[in-house]
């Protein structure tokens, strides 16, 4: 893709799935394996924030405005979908190190943090949910199971 990347950069804060990354990292060194095992599932369930239209932490999101709401006639009653765009082109991209999904669509970070002077309020989709952390800390369990070389 020409132009511009633009990132939204979402830290992981949990510390045991921090610890459990260093682990793995010390037993196989290169996690992209793990990564491109995990990217899929987070994917769907990024996917997913725009069915439930809902934060990763379950909060939903805000309504559309009264003046957008009357306006919209395409996916009217979606929030953060008009033509699919933001949730089409969400994509997984790994590492040995990194793990991102996210958009290449400028708009992506609006909607993520909203924009105060522009009336939009912020409508997370990118992050990780308490399933989502669950199912990395039981991919971490099960890779450092296993018999891997290092």
């Amino acid at each position: 893709m020409a132009g511009a990347q633009h990132v939204i950069d979402i830290t992981v804060d949990d510390a045991e799935i921090r610890a459990g990354l260093r682990d793995l990292e010390d037993k196989i060194g290169n996690l992209q394996p793990f990564f491109r095992d995990i990217g899929d599932a987070l994917l769907n369930s990024t996917r997913e924030r725009f069915n439930t239209m809902r934060a990763p932490d379950g909060t939903p999101w805000a309504s559309l405005s009264p003046g957008y709401a009357s306006r919209k006639r395409k996916n009217a009653d979606l929030i953060l979908v008009l033509n699919g765009y933001l949730h089409g082109l969400l994509t997984v991209q790994t590492s040995k190190d990194t793990l991102r999904i996210g958009t290449p669509l400028p708009y992506g970070a609006t909607h993520q943090f909203g924009d105060a002077s522009r009336h939009i309020p912020a409508r997370p989709f990118l992050g990780l949910s308490e399933s989502d952390t669950q199912d990395i800390l039981d991919a971490l369990a099960d890779w450092l199971s296993r018999d891997l070389p290092a």
